[in-house]
């Protein structure tokens, strides 16, 4: 079942008088989406009575739950404190999202500074793997582990890197944010082929399950000649990339994502947008 749904909460949602997360899945209900990314952007400070009925509101209204663990996480670091603080959030976040009745942990890779990018690279991979075992010991192996393309070109997280990434376990599944993609190639995304090569090389690599059933983000984007520069609504014109050759593409193939939107403060309504879209192709 394709899913479609915001991270976090609109600018909407507060201005129509709601204040709490646990109110935001009857409002997704009422317009037609079907999944919800909380974000522990900058910490898991979520109190398990809160979590449980998070997911006891998410399933009442069949909202998919999924979450993004801390964005300063940096799996590529060499230091060993660094590495065990990184690998405890994204475990705090996965024993958070498991109270809420979600399995789908989002989290960034991470960067490289004064050391190369095949060692930043390998130090990812590593860490990743010691992840998998401390999940599978921790009653957590029913979680997904969905690391995230980036959208900087001095961050780890191309394509190539994030499906090496998806070959070290079964629990590891893709975040494939075409915004990001789009700005790391410096507008890469402009036509329906642009992003079937996407899809192919995920085709080529990924078992069928993991690659009919990708987490991805989307939003338009404003990006410079190092990548990313910030996230835009889809009525900002002269941003891209566009979500109708893509939902085209999804739809023949037969594919079953959860598309998350991380518009600017409109997530709602443009991922309303993202599912009129797939229902017209």
């Amino acid at each position: 079942m394709i899913r479609f749904g915001t991270a976090g909460n609109s600018d909407s949602f507060y201005e129509e008088g709601n204040k709490h997360t646990y109110q935001i899945f009857k409002w997704l209900y009422d317009k037609g989406l079907t999944a919800y990314e909380y974000s522990f952007t900058r910490g898991v400070r979520m109190r398990d009575e809160t979590a449980v009925k998070i997911g006891e509101e998410a399933k009442k209204y069949n909202i998919q739950v999924s979450a993004h663990a801390p964005y300063y996480i940096n799996l590529s670091t060499s230091e060993n404190e660094k590495k065990e603080n990184n690998i405890r959030y994204i475990f705090d976040s996965a024993k958070a999202l498991k109270l809420m009745g979600g399995k789908r942990v989002v989290f960034h890779p991470g960067s490289y500074a004064k050391i190369s990018r095949s060692t930043a690279f390998s130090n990812i991979e590593k860490a990743l793997s010691e992840i998998v075992s401390i999940f599978k010991s921790n009653n957590l192996s029913d979680m997904l582990l969905c690391p995230e393309t980036m959208g900087k070109k001095k961050q780890n997280g191309n394509m190539e890197e994030i499906m090496k990434l998806c070959e070290i376990d079964d629990m590891i599944y893709p975040t494939i944010d075409f915004g990001h993609l789009h700005a790391r190639g410096i507008g890469a995304i402009n036509s329906i082929e642009d992003y079937k090569k996407i899809l192919d090389i995920m085709k080529n690599i990924l078992s069928n399950i993991k690659y009919k059933n990708f987490h991805s983000h989307f939003s338009r984007i404003e990006y410079t000649m190092a990548g990313e520069k910030r996230h835009r609504t889809f009525d900002d014109e002269g941003f891209g990339p566009d979500f109708a050759p893509l939902a085209k593409l999804v739809k023949e193939k037969g594919l079953s994502p959860t598309f998350i939107c991380e518009s600017r403060g409109t997530m709602a309504k443009d991922a309303v947008r993202m599912k009129k879209d797939y229902d017209k192709a």
